[in-house]
């Protein structure tokens, strides 16, 4: 039961400051140190440590800031870590005065440092970090003892990134069992990677029992090669959870009798809200078995079903699922086959969720017809779409103007890709004018799109005044040398923001089209520009757009 490593995310989707990384922990560290020991405001009113006592006090503040500012971050799940790096800072500042303030005038007294720096307990065991390796008995029993400390404070674990056997999975079993109680997190993600089928499943029935009846929010099964047998081998745990809020089940060869299988074994969904199936083989009987699942859980916010091999049926029985979820904030479906009668169905989902805010839509097979259904239904929902891809579903500029429209009234819009499809100028014109007054605007991709210097040169022009714009990738079109010559003049000051065009052809042209082009490349594109350069897309729909409905 080999497995692909795969390191997932709870946060997949934004940047986060939190957490800090080792480097800038042991800058902080330095510098606090440096504040102890040496003459300041403080030091001098108070009094100042030596150097050994100063490196000591600051790795203990350092710690307890760090633990106190991780359980704080851990209680926003949506948030970007700034308040937790606010609340780092201040509880360094707050336990170096606190030090300072009780330290003995006279370098002979002595004070207990333990007494100033309050003991913050661990709540997060986690054996994932450094290399990844098969871990036996003797190993286990060394690398758990802290789970059997009395008292300890561990509500959540890792277990990601070690391969586990029979014989250490027996030493972690009776110490997970006895913690059962106080966890509510469990990642098992790529635990019994490189093991025989029949080890493996051994090991997964004495975790299984183990943590049978806890009371888990947060389960991570991802990375095991699962298959049926997996899934029925975790069933005793999956059975017994009645409060699961966030289920992982990536990269798990779950087939359609797989799905069926946690359909059955997860029976209470109802307080669910992130469910993620990436990269599984459930073809559309399998996405049925998935759909019943979704339909249970009314509260799900972030839903992952990419790469899972699904057509039309089971598309269709996903999205009409997905009209349920009134909270759903985060929708990835990348990667399937759906075409555009679930393009369709997903459009009547999508225009009952108003708090989407990142849709992953690429290579379904829309097509025009669902990519223009799914665009209309977008643009009188979700007021607070942040990310919206649509990378090869074969679009042409025939959907243009509504996709225009709908971008036009996501004024709140980061990233947007429409990569790999056919919009060529005429289309890419249009969404340049949709992107008008996106002042949130960081990426734009629009890569192999038959686009030529008409089109390149007014994305181009459209984006560069954005204030936090950051990369426009117009790689794989059909660019003149002359027009890569005047991207690379619009983008002198900012040449960082014009992503590689080693792939540009600009002798490429579309295979029906090697017959009639007249060579005046120069005159049509800027006729083309003439006309479409102030297309007012808030008037897209009266371009004939097909409607949704």
């Amino acid at each position: 039961m080999d497995a692909t490593i795969l390191n997932s995310q709870r946060r997949p989707f934004s940047i986060k400051l939190w957490p800090p990384s080792e480097n800038t922990r042991k800058m902080l560290v330095e510098r606090m140190t440096n504040n102890l020991s040496s003459p300041t405001i403080f030091t001098r009113k108070y009094r100042c440590l030596s150097k050994e006592d100063a490196a000591t006090s600051a790795e203990q503040i350092e710690h307890a800031a760090f633990t106190v500012s991780s359980q704080h971050y851990e209680k926003e799940p949506d948030g970007d870590g700034s308040s937790a790096v606010q609340l780092y800072a201040k509880e360094c500042s707050k336990l170096i005065l606190e030090l300072l303030k009780q330290m003995p005038r006279s370098e002979h007294e002595e004070i207990s440092f333990s007494e100033v720096i309050p003991t913050v307990q661990e709540t997060f065991f986690d054996i994932s970090k450094g290399k990844r390796a098969f871990i036996e008995a003797e190993e286990a029993q060394e690398l758990l003892k802290p789970l059997k400390e009395s008292g300890n404070s561990f509500s959540k674990i890792c277990f990601s990134n070690r391969s586990f056997g029979v014989n250490a999975a027996r030493i972690a079993g009776p110490i997970l069992a006895s913690l059962k109680d106080q966890l509510k997190e469990v990642d098992l993600s790529d635990f019994v990677a490189g093991r025989n089928e029949a080890e493996a499943l051994d090991v997964m029935n004495i975790f299984s029992e183990a943590l049978e009846d806890s009371n888990l929010k947060f389960l991570n099964l991802s990375d095991n090669a699962l298959g049926e047998k997996g899934v029925r081998a975790f069933g005793k745990l999956l059975q017994s959870q009645t409060n699961l809020e966030e289920l992982f089940l990536m990269n798990n060869g779950i087939s359609r009798e797989a799905a069926r299988a946690v359909s059955e074994l997860v029976p209470s969904t109802e307080k669910l809200k992130v469910l993620h199936f990436h990269n599984n083989m459930t073809g559309d009987e399998g996405a049925v078995a998935i759909a019943e699942i979704v339909k249970r859980s009314p509260l799900l916010e972030d839903f992952r079903c990419s790469s899972t091999r699904v057509g039309s049926e089971g598309g269709i029985a996903l999205c009409e699922a997905l009209g349920m979820c009134s909270h759903l904030k985060k929708l990835d479906l990348r990667d399937n086959m759906f075409g555009p009668e679930a393009g369709l169905v997903l459009s009547k989902a999508l225009s009952k969720h108003e708090n989407l805010t990142e849709v992953y839509l690429s290579f379904l097979n829309l097509e025009d017809e669902g990519a223009i259904a799914i665009a209309n239904a977008l643009k009188d929902a979700a007021p607070s779409l942040g990310v919206l891809e649509m990378a090869g579903n074969d679009i042409t500029a025939e959907a243009a103007p509504a996709i225009a429209s709908c971008i036009a009234a996501k004024q709140l819009l980061s990233k947007l890709s429409f990569a790999e499809n056919e919009l060529k100028d005429e289309g890419a014109i249009q969404i340049a004018e949709g992107l008008q007054g996106h002042n949130h605007l960081i990426e734009v991709d629009m890569t192999c799109n038959g686009i030529r210097r008409a089109g390149a040169r007014v994305l181009a022009q459209t984006v560069l005044l954005k204030d936090e714009f950051k990369s426009l990738n117009m790689n794989g079109n059909f660019i003149s040398e002359e027009g890569v010559d005047e991207l690379k003049e619009i983008f002198k000051n900012s040449p960082e923001m014009l992503a590689s065009l080693e792939d540009n052809d600009p002798e490429g042209e579309d295979e029906d089209e090697d017959e009639e082009e007249s060579g005046d490349e120069g005159k049509d594109e800027d006729e083309l520009e003439s006309k479409l350069k102030n297309l007012d897309v808030k008037k897209a729909e009266s371009l004939d757009a097909p409607d949704s409905n």
